[in-house]
């Protein structure tokens, strides 16, 4: 099924079908029921990925040159602005959605649909990853699958996270955690049974190298699904196609497998439990103040991710030595005590002028009338006596 639910005619759609054809389940199939644990397990991984995109997306891009040591402020090219065109979707938006896709599936595509004067993406159209596949041969990614349509992996912006040497696509972090717990030998033998493993609904089984006549595939399906009710690993030689559909489903039959709790899908998931309110059994984190608490959450958790989209998006986006950073002092913000101790440092160290300090509160420059108030900083006021009898 493809947005908007676009088919034939004659096609009649219940709500049955449609949650069945979303979620991978054939006609004539039961859906399981999902405990109470389970239900909780869910929704912290919804939590943690909507806060890690929720912060990310909303700190505001800068971009940088280095002249002379200096790092020097340059102008954001539209990419960086308004990456979908005359299709808008604010940059904003286009972290949000491209983070969301990182942690869920450890990828996220895009289709360059324009590039600028120096070759590089000026217009992306964000893929689905529901209806996305990697095609490649070894280690090395030939083409990428949309839906129906196949493209060179040139035509495409291509980002990913939590990769292990080996496999030329990313991991989420419950699949990377997956592949550390289940021991698995090897990168390829990993990505072989997570991606294309025969336990998901309507898995599909697929050689890229050649087209199969009737007798090979009969022979080539008696082969797979003797090795996969063995349990044992098959051995398909270097074509491969991974979908993406497979790793979302692979995920959720993992937490249901092992019976994951909330805290064990925030520590999983990079997220303090008690940024999303979940119980521990060593009590509430405390923190002397709102600064700390982010802090930790910014050195510990979100900026290693920070740092692979800042690389990511410098490399690919900009020319060099270009380079894009994410303000990470919007989610550093103090409370109204400490921020402006904060600034007073900052001018008795004589490195922060009291201009800086209007704009980062979104203050205008004082007007000559407030200057003049700092030069009599009490001008109704009589002078206290200094001393003697009063008269």
């Amino acid at each position: 099924m493809t947005w908007p639910f676009t088919g034939p005619a004659s096609r009649e759609a219940s709500a049955s079908s449609l949650l069945a054809e979303r979620t991978g389940l054939r006609a004539g199939r039961t859906s399981r029921r999902v405990s109470r644990e389970a239900a909780l397990a869910h929704s912290a991984v919804w939590a943690c990925r909507r806060l890690r995109a929720d912060l990310i997306s909303t700190m505001p891009v800068d971009v940088f040159r280095k002249v002379g040591g200096v790092q020097v402020e340059q102008t954001k090219p539209p990419v960086l602005v308004n990456p979908g065109g005359s299709t808008v979707m604010l940059f904003d938006e286009f972290v949000y959605s491209t983070q969301a896709d990182l942690d869920t599936v450890g990828n996220t595509v895009g289709i360059i649909l324009a590039r600028d004067g120096a070759g590089l993406p000026s217009v992306i159209e964000l893929a689905d990853m529901d209806t996305v596949s990697f095609i490649g041969s070894g280690r090395q990614i030939q083409k990428v699958r949309v839906g129906r349509d196949e493209y060179d992996y040139a035509q495409i912006w291509h980002e990913k996270q939590y990769t292990k040497a080996g496999s030329p696509i990313g991991m989420s972090p419950i699949a990377h955690a997956a592949m550390t717990i289940n021991s698995y030998l090897s990168a390829q033998e990993f990505a072989a049974d997570w991606f294309a493993n025969a336990t998901m609904p309507g898995g599909h089984l697929k050689n890229t190298a050649k087209k199969l006549n009737r007798e090979e595939s009969l022979r080539t399906k008696a082969s797979f699904k003797a090795s996969i009710s063995a349990g044992d690993l098959w051995v398909s030689g270097n074509d491969w196609e991974y979908k993406m559909l497979s790793a979302k489903a692979s995920e959720s039959q993992f937490i249901e497998e092992r019976q994951l709790s909330v805290v064990e899908v925030c520590r999983y998931l990079g997220v303090p439990g008690d940024m999303i309110d979940a119980e521990s059994s060593s009590g509430s984190i405390t923190y002397a103040n709102v600064t700390q608490r982010n802090l930790q959450l910014l050195i510990m958790n979100l900026g290693p991710a920070i740092i692979r989209r800042e690389n990511a998006l410098s490399w690919g986006l900009l020319p060099r030595p270009r380079y894009i950073k994410l303000n990470t002092a919007a989610l550093l913000r103090m409370d109204l005590k400490s921020r402006y101790e904060g600034y007073k440092l900052g001018i008795d160290g004589r490195w922060l002028p009291p201009s800086r300090i209007l704009d980062l509160e979104n203050m205008p420059p004082l007007t000559p009338e407030e200057k003049a108030e700092f030069a009599e900083p009490f001008p109704n006021k009589q002078p206290a006596p200094t001393g003697g009898t009063p008269s």
